[in-house]
């Protein structure tokens, strides 16, 4: 805290950006005295954020003290904000702030689906929020009525050895593979056929949008928040209620069943999310910012 205190009284700042609701609470408390404006930038989903005693203690501080001295609330999904709103009777401005998504090159000839397979990928942290072990036991009730389909989980965490387990458990070793590209899923998205994103929560899903970048249709379940947000055009992709294996399989049948007719769809995913480009974001975060300091 005393860093905190000590950095901010060094020069004065118009604004500071200050990310998650247990550092906006520390920090007000640090600055207290020096008139620091602050926005608060939400990443994640504060309903799942407050398990342990000190969290909820933070929360009530901010929901009871610091909230109403909060100059901003930038949040990465409408519905984050909305469920924030509602949540802690915030009546500060709200303003949705998207994350950038990149542009990946063109990939060369090695880099496409493989013929006569349909390839499913997931791209993300091996953790039990990201739902990796929903996703395998989804697979393994479809590749029991049809062989032709592949499985890549693409990432890196501490969930890695149990999700091996469950996949040799499963009888899937020939078929799904754990993988780790740490510079770029580029070459693995390009490669594969359909993305299905399982997790549990969110607060947005870069994940998701990368994989709309690269052309390929999503799946992906219905959570708190993001995916509904991102995916508001059948062409872009299928939502699946959490919990509904039975649903997520069919889904992803569906996709079997209609691969080609979904690739023509890949130039209208290309295009609409690059309304999520660094460019036009940079501008919407600025304009955040600017309307924060006024």
């Amino acid at each position: 805290m005393w860093a905190f205190r000590s950095v901010t009284r060094e020069k004065r700042y118009d604004l500071v950006v200050v990310p998650q609701i247990e550092p906006v609470v520390i920090y007000w408390f640090s600055c207290l005295g020096l008139r620091q404006r602050i926005a608060m930038h939400l990443h994640g989903n504060p309903r799942r954020e407050s398990g342990h005693l000190k969290a909820k203690f933070l929360f009530f501080l901010l929901k009871h003290l610091i909230l109403r001295r909060v100059s901003s609330v930038f949040g990465t999904s409408p519905r984050q904000l909305k469920a924030f709103r509602d949540d802690f009777n915030c009546r500060r401005p709200l303003v949705w702030v998207p994350n950038p998504v990149r542009t990946f090159q063109v990939p060369g000839r090695d880099d496409k689906p493989a013929p006569g397979i349909v390839t499913f990928v997931n791209v993300g942290r091996y953790a039990y929020q990201k739902g990796q072990d929903i996703l395998i036991d989804a697979f393994a009730k479809l590749y029991a009525h049809r062989q032709d389909i592949r499985l890549r989980l693409v990432g890196h965490g501490a969930d890695e050895r149990a999700l091996a387990d469950q996949i040799r458990r499963l009888g899937l070793s020939d078929v799904v593979t754990l993988e780790h590209h740490p510079d770029n899923p580029q070459r693995v998205l390009y490669a594969s056929d359909v993305f299905v994103a399982t997790s549990r929560w969110e607060g947005w899903s870069l994940a998701i949008c990368e994989a709309l970048r690269c052309g390929l249709p999503v799946v992906s379940t219905d959570c708190e928040f993001g995916p509904s947000d991102i995916l508001v055009d059948r062409r872009l992709g299928r939502l699946v209620p959490p919990g509904d294996e039975a649903a997520l399989v069919d889904a992803m049948a569906y996709y079997c069943a209609h691969i080609a007719e979904e690739r023509s769809h890949a130039d209208f995913r290309r295009n609409n999310i690059d309304q999520y480009s660094v460019e036009k974001v940079a501008k919407i975060h600025a304009q955040a910012i600017k309307q924060a300091i006024a």
